[in-house]
């Protein structure tokens, strides 16, 4: 096994095939995991008799475990077998699901979560860097946006169906299924994902220090992308029965979100090894549009549908530009940068989970909307000013 990590070549897509389908098999478990709480907040907070900004939590304490974790937990364990290393965290994620599925109260709900947010805090970050290594760099953007596919699909089929499921026979049981698959993910990794080197040490030449402001500079727009994307989707589902859709409608309602999602993927994965500074632009455009539009129309619901739809498309492309645009920066090792793209992420969801649950105990649920397209909009402005780590062409 140590002999087939050592000689790993990198392959084309075509070659690679196998390994880029298990990887999208567990990132569509793992996001699914992170999110599920998003659509079942209703019904978390009267079954635990905590309020709903409370339950929202529930992903900040998950995502803030993942920001304050994965740079160092990658940085412990650089040197052990990527292989294992992945599977030990889809492990850890069932683990977490099964515990929130039996928890009687909320802290256990809390603490299990926090389980989760260390196994994620770990698995993005490892998973970023292994599909790069996967393919030559000539196909590292498409090959991201390819893994990056599992997560949409956790928007597209994974929330939405854990939502519909816990609208029929109860939320407990959308996580019991949901550690039926992280379990499952964990077993096709195994069998059809290649095993690569351990990641090496950071590389100490000048080349890497002077693409370090690179890295910075998109680790933070990362991040303010997804503080602007959470402070309103953490709250999805009550923005949509306040603009009077049945708790019935919801998980449908995210399903068809979700899928328009998949457009801004497939977008990405045509653009980003070809013009990647304009796939940027364009994505977070389309984000910050149909942010500001949801809340010029907001209670409408027609209104709120179409506004909506403009922003799940935008917002699907999001994770690819950044991770490929990172990876391109060459500011630090695979892993290391993975691990910054996952932690500057997961600050954005979690700081954005909490901002969400300021704005709904104070201002109110209408100023959600606006908040979001602000920061998405700061956001698409660094991008425009920052050439050099946003840059026209691979």
């Amino acid at each position: 096994m140590a002999r087939a990590r050592a000689t790993y070549t990198a392959a084309s897509l075509r070659g690679a095939a196998g390994g880029i389908t298990a990887l999208a098999l567990a990132t569509f478990a793992a996001i699914t995991t992170e999110l599920v709480p998003v659509g079942l907040l209703p019904q978390i907070s009267d079954d635990l008799e905590v309020t709903r900004s409370v339950a929202g939590l529930l992903v900040t304490v998950y995502a803030l475990m993942v920001a304050a974790l994965a740079v160092p937990l990658v940085l412990v364990t650089r040197r052990l077998p990527r292989k294992g290393l992945l599977l030990g965290t889809l492990a850890a994620y069932t683990l977490s699901n099964a515990l929130v599925a039996g928890a009687s109260t909320f802290a256990v709900v809390a603490a299990a979560r926090a389980v989760g947010g260390i196994a994620h805090a770990v698995f993005f970050s490892v998973a970023i860097g292994y599909a790069a290594r996967l393919v030559q760099p000539l196909f590292v953007g498409r090959a991201l946006a390819l893994v990056t596919a599992g997560a949409s699909a956790g928007f597209v089929l994974g929330v939405p169906l854990t939502t519909a499921l816990g609208a029929a026979v109860g939320w407990r049981a959308s996580f019991l299924v949901l550690a039926v698959a992280c379990a499952s993910a964990m077993v096709l990794a195994a069998a059809y994902l290649p095993a690569i080197a351990t990641s090496p040490p950071p590389a100490a030449d000048e080349a890497r220090r002077t693409n370090r402001a690179r890295l910075a500079v998109v680790s933070t727009t990362n991040a303010l992308t997804y503080l602007g994307q959470y402070t309103v989707y953490t709250y999805i589902s009550v923005l949509l029965l306040a603009a009077g859709l049945s708790r019935g409608a919801v998980g449908p309602a995210l399903l068809a979100l979700g899928a328009l999602g998949l457009l801004g993927t497939a977008y990405a994965a045509s653009s980003l090894d070809r013009h990647p500074r304009r796939a940027t632009v364009s994505l977070l455009a389309a984000v910050a549009a149909g942010l500001l539009a949801l809340g010029l129309v907001f209670p409408s619901m027609a209104g709120v549908l179409v506004a909506a739809a403009v922003w799940s498309a935008g917002f699907g492309g999001a994770a690819s530009v950044f991770q490929t645009a990172a990876i391109r920066t060459d500011g630090a090792s695979p892993d290391v940068v993975g691990a910054l793209v996952n932690s500057t992420a997961n600050i954005g969801i979690g700081g954005g989970a909490a901002l969400g649950a300021w704005v709904l105990a104070g201002p109110g649920l209408d100023v959600l909307p606006y908040l979001g397209a602000a920061l998405v909009g700061l956001a698409l402005a660094l991008v425009l000013a920052s050439r050099r780590a946003f840059p026209a062409h691979p």
